[in-house]
């Protein structure tokens, strides 16, 4: 069971807190890196071990036994009287909500590359994601010991594909099995990790005289990179005087934090080499709450946007980024606090949801353990117990001074399936757990097919799917069988159309009656579903648009052509008539549905799939049969790089292609070629494929 602890709250000034995601590809050592951060700020007193299953921060029986994140765990520590709150993000893009909502409320990151691999497509990703958010970040080059670990690959790969200013901070020495410690640059320290297995001691030496050049040379570019930054710093380094270390640290920290530079660290977390430099570099490089800009929100009230600073004497701003269903305390809401002073006990606004809640409880959280607190400043990351109304995204603060915070956009779901209880007693416990999963997670989505019966679930690939079943069953005690995974499509116009609906009900007493046209246009990919009324003087009362627009919807999200939601598209009402006495709600939504399918179907209506992005590493004498393979499933085959001994293969394949690809990947390389994908973006399906998934669905 999760542990509660009450203890005093250790207090530590804001400039002192750092707030930090580690963010990677899958598999490139996020979780090992978290796990001996732990370590060695005393958290833990045992190194955690993924192989073995006793990570803190992959908590949950599937993290364990799949040895993936699936969800990010937050955890408290301290290192060197700063305290720093840690969010351990997953790298499979099947968890990708998990990554956005925790980029979302952090305000530094380190992310971690393998020495052997690069950058690989999740990193750019996760990269792309911070950029978003303004996340400043180090970079962490781990896996220094691993069989053809290439550090200065790695960086041109870091510079080439991401656009980065690097400032090397920490050389390695030596490689693969020769690695033995790390060059400080700046302080010109070599530290030696040999004797400890451990890594929590090491030793300063001298620099090995055989790199005393490069060591050099590359301490050079790093001053005159910093000095770059800072005209003092400039004018200073020009005049042949070198800025001493700590005006060094201060530029390269500035620098840092305004995104002009990234400091770059290296080592082996899983061989307990280089991870304290990294953790100095935290403190000393990243930003804490104080140094980010002051968080941007709107008043309700008169549309105006405001401020709010990072202090405790402001009025209180914070934003719920994450809910986490515990099966002993219930409801958790993870928090990040802007501004002001969080209570437990106390009432808060919900500014999204126009609505009072009551803290029950607030916890520090070190990942499935909880320490229980009073308060919570600015700049704090912790979780509430007693909010039922709050959701991902939405905004807390005081009634008085109120503000509505940016919310958090979460990606479509790409696949789906159908979902039924074992037996009539699971019938009701799958509807509560179906619900409290995606209270949880923005891009699990639910849907009932009415003229089936049957429910669907969807989300952003099968493991992501098949992880959710599962928790279904161990957290809810709810066995389900489930159907074959179907691709999501949509549904789209290509061209302008009109459409009338009518609907004329007499029945005996008072009848029904609606009647509106509507014009539909084609919008670009992305763009989404827009409602606009041109009704002039009284052809339709105003009370009826409303009714209609709920009738559209309704037939969009049915589908016209397949039962698929229809996206894409500018719905305009222009013209109707109404009855004095029998007009009502209901008919003129009807009348929109009808409408609304009457035009789409004189619009020429067309599918959309998702298309993934694919990379594919194979041994060099499989790359014919391959390429021929995911040609032949309507591949776009985008280019070939060389990545050590393999050859990595791009290309964007349709997902419905690429259904079970791994065991034909294995069959065709002797098992010796792997793949990733994520979803790219949705296109139109060819009109011989179309017709035949409309047949299916006829």
């Amino acid at each position: 069971m999760a542990q509660i602890q009450k203890t005093t709250q250790r207090e530590v000034p804001l400039s002192k807190v750092r707030n930090i995601g580690i963010i990677a590809h899958i598999d490139a050592g996020k979780t090992t890196t978290t796990e001996r951060i732990l370590f060695y700020t005393g958290k833990t007193y045992k190194l955690g071990n993924i192989d073995e299953g006793t990570t803190v921060t992959d908590w949950m029986d599937q993290e364990r036994e799949r040895g993936i994140t699936i969800v990010s765990a937050a955890i408290t520590t301290f290192w060197k009287d700063y305290r720093i709150n840690i969010i351990d993000t997953p790298g499979h893009v099947d968890f990708t909500a998990e990554v956005e909502r925790s980029m979302r409320v952090l305000d530094g990151g380190v992310t971690v590359f393998d020495a052997q691999e690069g950058v690989q497509s999740q990193s750019e990703t996760v990269w792309r994601q911070a950029d978003k958010y303004h996340v400043p970040r180090l970079i962490f080059i781990n896996k220094m010991d691993k069989l053809g670990a290439d550090f200065e690959g790695t960086l041109a790969m870091i510079v080439e594909r991401l656009g980065v200013n690097p400032a090397i901070l920490a050389y390695p020495m030596g490689k693969e099995q020769n690695f033995r410690g790390v060059v400080l640059l700046l302080e010109k320290k070599a530290l030696y990790w040999e004797k400890d297995p451990t890594g929590v001691t090491f030793e300063e030496g001298e620099i090995p005289a055989e790199m005393g050049k490069e060591v050099e040379k590359y301490r050079h570019n790093l001053v005159e990179q910093i000095c770059a930054e800072e005209e003092v710093l400039l004018e200073k380094y020009l005049n042949g005087q070198e800025p001493s270390l700590e005006e060094l640290k201060a530029a390269l920290r500035k620098a840092t934090i305004d995104y002009r530079l990234v400091p770059i660290y290296c080592g082996s977390s899983l061989r307990n080499k280089a991870v304290q430099p990294l953790l100095d570099g935290v403190i000393d490089f990243l930003p804490s709450p104080l140094d980010v800009p002051p968080v941007k929100g709107v008043n309700p009230k008169t549309g105006e946007e405001e401020e709010r600073e990072a202090k405790n004497e402001a009025s209180l701003s914070a934003l719920a980024f994450k809910i986490q269903v515990d099966p002993h305390v219930g409801k958790l809401t993870y928090i990040r606090v802007y501004s002001g002073i969080l209570k437990a006990g106390a009432s808060v606004y919900n500014s999204t949801k126009k609505d009072s809640e009551r803290i029950g409880r607030l916890l520090l959280m070190h990942a499935d353990k909880r320490e229980e607190i009073t308060e919570a400043y600015a700049g704090e990351i912790v979780a509430a117990i007693g909010l039922t109304k709050t959701a991902t995204g939405d905004t807390l603060c005081n009634a008085a001074k109120l503000i509505v915070l940016e919310s958090i956009k979460f990606p479509d779901p790409v696949i789906s399936l159908a979902i039924e209880p074992k037996t009539k007693s699971d019938q009701e416990k799958l509807g509560n757990a179906l619900n409290r999963l995606s209270e949880e997670d923005p891009t699990f989505k639910i849907k009932i097919n009415h003229e089936t019966g049957q429910t669907i679930i969807s989300g952003m690939g099968e493991l992501h799917l098949e992880v959710l079943v599962e928790r279904m069953r161990r957290e809810f005690g709810v066995e389900a069988t489930t159907g074959a995974p179907q691709v999501a499509y949509k549904e789209t116009i290509t061209k302008i159309a009109e459409g009338e609906g009518k609907y004329i009900h007499q029945s005996g007493g008072r009848g029904q009656y609606g009647h509106c046209w509507l014009r539909v246009e084609p919008r670009n990919r992305g763009e989404g579903y827009e409602f606009v009324s041109e009704i002039k003087g009284a052809a339709i009362p105003n009370e009826f648009i409303a009714p209609i627009e709920k009738g559209v919807k309704e037939a969009m999200e049915n589908g016209v052509l397949a039962g698929f939601p229809v996206v894409d598209m500018r719905v305009v009402v222009y013209d109707g008539s109404y009855h004095e006495v029998d007009s009502s709600e209901i008919a003129f939504k009807i009348a929109g549905s009808q409408a609304l399918q009457a035009a789409a179907r004189q619009a020429n209506l067309t599918l959309l799939e998702p298309i993934m992005k694919v990379e594919v590493t194979t041994p060099e004498e499989f790359m014919g049969t391959v390429i021929g393979d995911l040609s032949a499933r309507r591949a776009q085959i985008l280019g070939t790089e060389v990545r050590g001994v393999a050859r990595i293969i791009m290309a964007l394949v349709p997902l419905a292609e690429i259904s079970g690809y791994s065991t034909t990947l294995r069959s065709l390389t002797q098992g010796r070629a792997s793949y990733y994908m994520e979803p790219s973006h949705y296109q139109e399906v060819p009109k011989n494929i179309t017709d035949l998934i409309v047949a299916k669905r006829i």
